[in-house]
């Protein structure tokens, strides 16, 4: 009986350590896997941010583009109308010449005179040269608010771009939150194999066990988690973004350009040129924005389905 003693003894200490060996192993995995959820739902919000900041650059940009068009059309009008225009001032300028003239030598060049002037078919008119000259005038002033409208429109798509680049870039998953989720991905396990001990030798409570598997089924999730999709991302937005911006940049910079009165005044085809270009440019951000959006929207479902992975484990915690 003495040497049947200490065994029992033994025996007994070992189930007791095995019971505490999986209370333990519970505790360590409710602190490794604690708050999680809370820093990726910062992220989430983060993203949500960006899409919406990205989302308004994406208008703006196409904002730019339509009054561009816009500004495009009003500019052919006005090309007509200064061609219609010109067409009266010279029809004017022969007819001074004529009379002209006709003060000098009053008699037989009066009669040529009038004879070329009744065989011309374009009789020129004051009044419809007026008239040409201030619809030139407001189609000019109307060119000039489109074009202002458009360089501060790309300007505003340019300031978002880089708001865009910025928050992407930071909205990654850093060291810190990688070490904390790869310590629950241990601690779940150290954790199933302390509840399988456990389990053999029959000493842990059902309801410790129950709460052991709980865990163990709702963490170890975090094994199947791809966290680099949500860099991958984020990445790829901040590429998107930045390209926008300076596309942006260079936009504005052109259709400011463009839209002054030293090159309207200078060469029509340069300016033609100029806000050609500043469309292009306008269309490039709006383009290089809409996909900085769709590259933030997909990183809040990739933050989303490991938020859904951090809540069901810190469910199971409690």
């Amino acid at each position: 009986m003495k040497k049947i003693m200490p065994i029992l003894f033994f025996v007994l200490a070992i189930c007791d350590a095995r019971a505490d060996d999986l209370q333990m192993a519970i505790d360590a995995t409710r602190v490794a896997c604690s708050g999680i959820s809370d820093a990726l739902s910062g992220m989430k919000t983060m993203a949500g941010i960006n899409t919406a900041v990205t989302a308004v650059g994406t208008v703006a940009g196409g904002v730019a583009l339509g009054t561009g068009i816009a500004k495009a059309n009003v500019d052919s009008q006005v090309a007509v109308i200064e061609e219609e225009l010109q067409a009266e001032l010279d029809l004017l300028d022969s007819l001074a010449a004529r009379q002209t003239k006709i003060d000098i030598i009053p008699d037989f060049d009066f009669a040529i005179d009038h004879g070329t002037r009744s065989a011309d078919t374009s009789d020129p008119n004051p009044d419809r040269a007026e008239e040409l000259q201030q619809e030139l005038d407001e189609l000019t002033q109307q060119s000039k608010r489109l074009g202002n409208v458009r360089t501060g429109t790309m300007a505003g798509a340019t300031v978002t771009n880089v708001a865009g680049t910025v928050i992407a870039a930071k909205n990654r998953v850093d060291d810190s939150l990688d070490a904390r989720i790869a310590n629950c991905i241990s601690a779940t396990k150290n954790l199933s194999d302390a509840r399988m001990q456990a389990h053999v030798s029959g000493t842990a409570a059902p309801e410790q066990l129950n709460t052991a598997e709980n865990i163990v089924r709702a963490c170890s999730a975090w094994a199947q988690v791809d966290l680099s999709s949500i860099d991958t991302r984020a990445k790829n937005a901040a590429i998107s973004s930045g390209v926008g911006a300076g596309v942006g940049l260079a936009g504005t910079i052109v259709s400011a350009i463009a839209n002054t009165d030293k090159t309207r005044a200078a060469d029509s085809g340069k300016e033609k040129k100029l806000n050609t270009a500043a469309n292009v440019l306008a269309g490039g951000t709006t383009v290089a924005s809409g996909v900085a959006v769709v590259f933030n929207a997909t990183q809040i479902a990739a933050i989303k389905r490991a938020s859904e992975t951090a809540d069901q484990c810190e469910g199971a915690l409690k």
